[in-house]
């Protein structure tokens, strides 16, 4: 790519596209909202200087509970937190839903999950993040791309084993219930305000719904009309995640098929990449160095027989280190095909672009990349932001290439 022409072509794109992209903000720390905006402050705008879009620069964004309950609380909070951000050249499109507390402590791993959609602590953060997204998304005049439509991505109910493990077969109902009532409060914000925010539940390996078919399954058996909800559907949709999908083993072509046979709605795409690796002496050497102590990594092998082998972490596939090829939920640089022995999964992102289809009415695009911080060191950029407007820069291109704006 000829970064210098690109960057100057994205801006106009921007204004242009009836496709937003943007980039997840939670890859910077900030359990409270003073933490997070300076890291905003910080990062965001440096990846803004850099991309150099004309107007507004489009961000997804991340507030712990206790960030979103500051904004809440205060009177004036989310109209002083819109103007922070449009004086530094930045509107938020899409939140980021699903990690509840400090999302960067020395160690996260499954507590990510928690608490899941059973408890109610779940639908309060998720109505507040509604609440505040409906008074962050611009007015038309400002950007009217981005105006009249906002997405919060969720967990997929829980982590499946601890899930199942609290509450039996009554506990899917309990979380179908407050997704319910989740729906019923952002029709109510529409009906208010004008503006269709939609609540998108992502499949992640391991999670009580990891592949697309069983999302369907959900949807049809739980998400239903009611008399106070004829058209849930609307309010609730899937955030796909490509890096999640091709962890799994499944096909991008295959899970949008899925979808659309289905009558489930892609609200949101998070546009990611992970690492494969194709079982060699010299490869193993090289994916010791992501096995790190912060984030879960769940890891699928493929065997010679075609049959999926699923381990919790990475940690736990090496200690049965099984033969045939390994993919593993370490969410890459999305603009890199190879880590040295190691490759990445950056052709289903590709995959994944030109299945699309117009009628599938997907708007939301959010590149996610979090784990910047924790790749060994000869793999990170000169500096966090420069990494990450190359990957909306590559996004973009790749978009342009099948069609995904004007």
């Amino acid at each position: 790519i000829d970064r210098r022409r690109t960057r100057t072509q994205i801006g106009d794109a921007y204004q242009m596209n009836p496709f937003v992209l943007g980039y997840c903000t939670n890859v910077h720390s900030g359990t409270t909202l003073a933490t997070t905006l300076e890291a905003l402050d910080r990062h965001a705008t440096a990846v803004r200087q850099f991309v150099k879009p004309v107007g507004l620069m489009p961000i997804g964004l991340w507030l712990s509970a206790r960030a979103a309950q500051e904004v809440v609380d205060d009177p004036d909070g989310i109209a002083r937190l819109r103007d922070w951000l449009f004086n530094r050249g930045l509107v938020v499109f899409t939140m980021n839903g699903f990690p509840y507390g400090d999302f960067h402590a020395g160690r996260v791993k499954k507590a990510v999950y928690e608490p899941h959609w059973a408890d109610v602590r779940r639908a309060l953060y998720t109505i507040s993040l509604a609440d505040i997204l409906a008074g962050l998304l611009p007015d038309v005049t400002i950007a009217p791309d981005i105006a009249g439509e906002g997405s919060i991505s969720t967990l997929p109910l829980g982590w499946r084993s601890t899930f199942t493990q609290e509450g039996c077969g009554a506990i899917v109902g309990l979380a179908s219930a407050q997704l319910e009532q989740v729906a019923r409060h952002l029709k109510r914000i529409e009906d208010s305000t004008g503006v269709c925010i939609h609540l998108d539940l992502e499949p992640e390996p391991g999670c009580v719904i990891d592949r697309a078919k069983q999302m369907v399954d959900f949807f049809d058996q739980c998400i239903r009309p009611s008399a106070a909800l004829q058209d849930p559907r609307r309010y609730l949709r899937v955030c796909h995640d490509i890096c999640h999908s091709a962890v799994m083993f499944e096909p991008q072509v295959e899970a949008l098929e899925t979808y659309r046979r289905g009558g489930v709605r892609i609200g949101k795409v998070q546009v990611s990449s992970a690492i494969t690796c194709d079982g060699s002496e010299r490869a193993f050497r090289a994916l010791r160095a992501f096995d790190e102590p912060k984030f879960l990594h769940q890891t699928c092998v493929l065997d010679g027989a075609g049959e999926v082998h699923f381990f919790d972490d990475l940690e736990r596939a090496f200690d049965e280190a099984p033969n045939g090829v390994w993919r593993v939920h370490f969410h890459v640089p999305v603009d890199t095909e190879f880590l040295g022995p190691l490759g990445t999964t950056r052709r289903e992102i590709v995959e994944f672009l030109a299945a699309v289809k117009p009628e599938d009415g997907i708007r939301h695009y959010e590149v996610e990349t979090y784990a910047w911080n924790v790749l060994p060191m000869n793999l990170r950029r000169d500096s966090l932001a420069r990494g990450i407007a190359d990957e909306l820069i590559w996004t973009r291109a790749q978009m342009a290439v099948h069609g995904k704006h004007k």
